[in-house]
């Protein structure tokens, strides 16, 4: 009797471990369909405030974003370069969703001025205003696969300017106006090509601008929790925008438009999910990613935009 209940302890503990390695998954499972199909969005201008900032937002996914913004009934700050373009996109806003959304344009050109000069202008035209949400969209990458050192002088620094300083910038600008009212969300637009789920050759002063905004979103999270700020990276795969029109001609379940990947986008921010793909079709593709052998995924990877190089030379 003595022996047997040792032996039914080993069994019963080794059957509780096997079970509860089993339920991990499968709460796994069930998390990621609520997040992606039954959790409710937030109203983010009763929880947060009722102005949101967009930058990027003439075209892309930071136009989309705008659009959906508008839709909740967010007043609009529009920051860009282009005038024109500022203007057009006001204009289509209040033509859809009339007076009920209030937009305002802030003319900047993000690549050629500098970060405190940015940071001054924020300052100025939100100090009465009531922001509730900042989405850093602004983003410029290189047209086709592109060996590192082949890359142009020129274009390297207008990356790393628009993608990385400007939304540091920006972002250092928003901070204190949303802690002193203890509440805000700030959503910075990421890319699956950092992630962790594979390398990114011929891309990768882009690919390293985004890691750097994953680590920037997942470190002030933690600083401006308690003060009520929501700060997320999201983070998407393939789009059909004009910044991919080299790569795809036309939108698809797993590359969407900008304006299905935007709808994803809204359902998110607020969560607790630092780093997130807000996507399903792109969730899915990088859960697979996950599952693959580095070196496998780096050999894949490098052969396609190889030969994306060649076609494109030829």
């Amino acid at each position: 009797m003595a022996t047997q209940t040792p032996d039914f302890m080993v069994i019963f503990v080794i059957s509780s471990l096997g079970f509860i390695s089993l339920c991990k998954p499968l709460l796994g499972f069930i998390k990621w369909v609520w997040a992606m199909f039954l959790r409710p969005p937030k109203n983010l201008r009763d929880h947060y405030g009722s102005w949101a900032i967009v930058t990027g937002c003439t075209d892309g996914i930071g136009k989309a974003l705008a659009f959906q913004l508008a839709s909740e009934g967010l007043n609009l700050l529009l920051v860009g370069r282009n005038t024109s373009k500022l203007e057009a996109t006001a204009d289509a806003i209040r033509e859809r969703f009339g007076a009920r959304v209030e937009s305002r344009n802030v003319v900047v050109d993000l690549a050629k001025t500098s970060g405190e000069e940015i940071m001054k202008t924020m300052e100025g035209v939100i100090k009465e205003l009531d922001i509730g949400v900042l989405v850093n969209s602004a983003g410029l990458a290189y047209e086709g696969a592109t060996f590192f050192h082949e890359v142009d002088s020129e274009v390297v620094e207008s990356i790393i300017k628009v993608n990385i300083e400007a939304a540091t910038w920006i972002t250092k600008a928003v901070v204190p106006v949303m802690a002193k009212k203890k509440k805000g969300a700030i959503v910075n637009v990421g890319s699956a090509s950092y992630g962790g789920f594979f390398s990114f050759p011929f891309f990768t002063i882009y690919a390293a601008s985004k890691a750097y905004l994953a680590m920037l979103s997942r470190s002030i999270n933690l600083e401006y929790k308690k003060a009520g700020i929501d700060i997320q990276c999201q983070n998407p795969c393939f789009l059909a925008t004009n910044m991919t029109e080299f790569l795809f001609e036309s939108s698809s379940l797993f590359i969407p438009s900008a304006e299905t990947f935007s709808k994803a986008s809204l359902q998110w921010i607020g969560y607790e999910e630092q780093l997130c793909v807000p996507y399903w079709p792109h969730s899915l593709q990088c859960f697979v990613m996950k599952l693959l052998p580095d070196s496998f995924k780096d050999r894949c990877i490098f052969l396609y935009f190889s030969r994306m190089m060649k076609n494109i030379g030829n």
